[in-house]
């Protein structure tokens, strides 16, 4: 199976936004216009679609979420589908998108993480169609720090494409902006200093291999199931190996460390070349911190593990395109992630 990649959007293509998980609650609506001005200001014309409600966790009933991303995604005339957010309980769509017309369709780019990695990994997985699992659309707005890219620039980017991706070495450990007090926010506070750590040794790392990954609490309740098949997608597109990449939204070391385990289990882990773990404000533990629950669960593998990676919740972003080739290059002196849109 090759590597279905979308066509590079252009000055006057459609992109989508639908909420397939959890909505805009009204008094967020004016950082919704923002950023959909900011989006059409690159010349691209934006479809807002009906499921938006953010008065609830989920912005619709699953048939109607499901009907309205799937409409967006068929559509020839819309190029890229992204929501404004995460959310908790997409995994609800799964059962209910039509996976052999979307398998059947021209690709469209579909952008998002934290709970969107329930849809975006599984399309590529199951279709071969190259996502984007990088900043949502309510954060688009913000000014992106030197040697990161906006998911904008990597849908317009040509076929064959090659970019690296460095670690700006400050990041945000203070929360999240009010986006009803300051909806046209665009700086990020960067208030701490850090890269990237090698958490299963010492010495440099140099590994390649497609990427695939996404949110460890989202990806774990679909790990061992069809939706979540990385072996055949190694054997098929990869049989080299991958590059996976992990993250955690938040849950405590405990239970990162149980969902690791479980994923591992599943085989999610079995041809990983190397481990990328995003960086996680979420506390640790007295007996256990964030990186030992990772290396609890998963240092057995022998291959390198790297933390602290600029792709989970914490700002800012590093978009990394599920399915491209990757090189990831670690050091004492250099840290980054090439990605070639093959």
């Amino acid at each position: 199976m090759a590597v279905r990649y979308p066509s590079p959007l252009r000055p006057g293509d459609r992109v989508g936004v639908t909420s397939p998980s959890s909505g805009v609650p009204k008094d967020m609506g004016a950082r919704l216009d923002v950023a959909v001005r900011d989006v059409e200001d690159r010349g691209y014309e934006v479809v807002v679609g009906r499921c938006m409600d953010g008065s609830g966790h989920v912005s619709a009933s699953a048939a109607d979420r499901a009907s309205e991303l799937m409409s967006m995604l068929t559509d020839p005339t819309i190029r890229a589908v992204v929501p404004p957010w995460g959310g908790e309980t997409a995994i609800d769509l799964l059962p209910l998108l039509d996976w052999d017309a979307l398998r059947e369709a021209e690709p469209t780019w579909l952008v998002g993480f934290s709970d969107i990695s329930t849809l975006i990994t599984p399309m590529t997985l199951f279709t071969g169609t190259a996502t984007v699992h990088g900043n949502n659309l309510m954060d688009t707005p913000y000014r992106v720090p030197d040697g990161l890219r906006s998911w904008l620039d990597i849908v317009a980017a040509p076929p064959g494409h090659r970019f690296t991706q460095t670690p700006p070495g400050r990041h945000r450990t203070t929360g999240f902006d009010d986006f009803v007090a300051h909806p046209d926010v665009r700086e990020y506070t960067l208030d701490s200093a850090g890269t990237w750590t090698r958490l299963d040794g010492t010495g440099d790392v140099a590994a390649e291999g497609r990427l695939i990954g996404g949110c460890i609490e989202a990806l774990c309740h679909i790990a061992g199931t069809a939706y979540l098949d990385v072996s055949t997608f190694a054997r098929d597109a990869s049989p080299d190996g991958l590059l996976v990449y992990v993250e955690a939204a938040g849950s405590d070391p405990f239970t990162v460390c149980r969902s690791l385990h479980g994923m591992r289990l599943a085989g999610f882990f079995d041809q990983a070349n190397a481990v990328l773990v995003g960086r996680t404000n979420a506390p640790g533990k007295r007996s256990l911190s964030q990186h030992e629950a990772v290396l609890d669960a998963l240092g057995s593998l022998d291959v390198p593990i790297i933390a602290d990676v600029e792709c989970g919740h914490v700002p800012p972003y590093m978009p990394i395109v599920n399915g491209a080739y990757g090189r990831v290059v670690h050091t004492p002196s250099r840290s980054e992630l090439t990605q070639i849109l093959d």
